[in-house]
C-alpha cells in the first residue's frame, strides 16, 4: 500500500514542520511560566534574576554572533572579549541577509544554546540519537501519517532515553554533574526577561510572537522560499529513499525537548526558592544545605548495600526529603504565627477581665 501522489507531494513534507512548531509553542508557555516565577521571587532575590537575564542576553548575543558569522550583517554592534574588542556589521542591514540575521536573533535563543548540550548528550546517552521509522509503515513513510509516524517515533526514542538518563543521573560523576549545571543554566537563561538597563523593553511571549510575526510578514517571499527549499530536501529524500528530511526536523525536535526539560527543573528550583522565601530567618537555607548531605548519605548507604537502581533511589529520596522538610518548616512557621496570635488574643483577654 503507498500513500496517494497528492499526499506525497503537498501535505507529507508539513508533518514535521507542525510538530516542532507545536513543541516550539509548548517550549514557549514554559518560558512564559517561568517569567512569572521570577516575577513573583525578584523582590528578594534580585541578583539572581539578573543573573538568568544576563544568560538569556548571552545566549541572544551568541544567535546574533552566528548570524552575523554566516551573513556579515547584523542587527547591532556588540562586544567581545577583556579588551573590549568591537565587532559590527561589515554590510549593510538589507535584504536576504537582514532577515537571515534577524531570524537567528529571534528563532535562534530557542534551539542554539540546546545544542551544546545535545553534544553532549552524543557522548553520554547510549542509545535515542537516531531516526526510526516503524515497519508497519512499510510504503507509507512518505505520507503525511508515516512522516508525522516516524517524528513522534524519533522524538519519543529520544526522549526515553533522555528522561531514563535523567532519572538515574550520577551527581557524584563530574561528567553529569557539569551536564546538570549546564541544563540548568539552559533553564534559567533561554530567554531574557527585559532588555536595557532600565527595562525598558519588556520580554514575554507576545514580544517574542511579534518579533517572529513581523519576520514574517516583513518578507513573506523569504519565508515562501524557505518553506519551497524543505519540500525540496524531502523530495530528494524521498528519489533516495533516505530519512534525511525527518532527520533535520527530528534534531530541532530534540533540542526542544532538551530546552522544555531544562527550563522545567528550572521552575521547580524556583519554586523552591519561592516557598523557602515564607520561612523566616536562616532556617531557610536547612532545605539547600540538605540536598547535598542527603544525597551524599544515601548514596553512601546504598555503596553498602547495593540495588540496582541506586542513582534513582538516591536522587528520588533526597528530593522526597527536601520537599518533606520544606513542608515542616513551612507547618513550623504557620504553628508559631499561631501561637503567638493565641497568646496576644489571651492576653488582651485577661486584661479586659481585670478592668472589668
Amino acid at each position: 500500500m503507498e500513500g496517494s501522489p497528492a499526499d506525497i507531494v503537498l501535505f507529507a513534507p508539513l508533518a514535521p514542520i507542525l510538530g516542532v512548531l507545536l513543541f516550539w509553542f509548548i517550549q514557549l508557555l514554559f518560558i512564559e511560566s517561568e517569567r512569572f516565577l521570577l516575577e513573583k521571587i525578584r523582590p528578594k532575590h534580585g541578583p539572581l534574576c539578573r543573573f538568568t537575564n544576563f544568560l538569556g542576553i548571552l545566549f541572544q548575543t551568541i544567535c546574533h554572533a552566528l548570524g552575523y558569522t554566516i551573513t556579515k550583517s547584523g542587527i547591532s554592534d556588540f562586544y567581545i572579549s577583556v579588551n573590549y574588542g568591537r565587532v559590527a556589521p561589515k554590510k549593510e542591514r538589507k535584504g536576504i541577509f537582514e532577515w537571515i540575521a534577524n531570524a537567528f536573533l529571534f528563532i535562534g535563543p530557542f534551539f542554539v544554546p540546546a545544542i551544546l548540550l545535545l553534544l553532549c548528550l552524543i557522548f553520554l546517552l547510549q542509545n535515542g540519537l537516531e531516526i526510526i521509522t516503524p515497519s508497519h509503515l512499510s510504503g507509507l513513510e512518505y505520507t503525511f501519517g508515516g512522516q508525522l509516524t516516524t517524528f513522534g517515533t524519533s522524538l519519543y526514542s529520544f526522549g526515553s532515553s533522555f528522561f531514563s538518563f535523567l532519572v538515574n543521573i550520577d551527581l557524584l560523576h563530574p561528567g553529569h554533574f557539569g551536564f546538570l549545571i549546564l541544563l540548568i543554566f539552559l533553564g534559567m537563561g533561554i530567554r531574557p526577561s527585559y532588555i536595557g538597563e532600565k527595562k525598558i523593553d519588556r520580554v514575554d511571549m507576545i514580544y517574542d510572537l511579534r518579533n517572529i510575526w513581523n519576520l514574517i510578514i516583513h518578507k513573506p517571499l523569504y519565508v515562501l522560499i524557505l518553506v519551497l527549499f524543505c519540500y525540496n530536501i524531502f523530495y530528494i529524500s524521498f528519489i533516495f529513499n533516505q530519512n534525511w528530511y525527518v532527520a533535520i526536523f527530528s534534531i530541532l525536535g530534540w533540542l526542544s525537548i532538551i530546552s522544555i526539560t531544562a527550563i522545567f527543573i528550572a521552575n521547580l528550583l524556583l519554586s523552591l526558592i519561592k516557598l523557602t522565601d515564607e520561612i523566616p530567618g536562616k532556617i531557610k537555607l536547612v532545605p539547600y544545605i540538605s540536598m547535598p548531605i542527603f544525597y551524599v548519605l544515601l548514596r553512601l548507604i546504598f555503596y553498602f548495600i547495593p540495588t540496582d537502581f541506586t542513582n534513582f533511589i538516591s536522587l528520588l529520596l533526597t528530593i522526597l526529603l527536601v520537599v518533606v522538610i520544606t513542608y515542616i518548616l513551612l507547618n513550623a512557621k504557620s504553628d508559631r504565627f499561631k501561637t503567638k496570635r493565641d497568646i496576644k488574643l489571651l492576653k488582651k483577654k485577661a486584661k479586659e477581665e481585670k478592668d472589668g
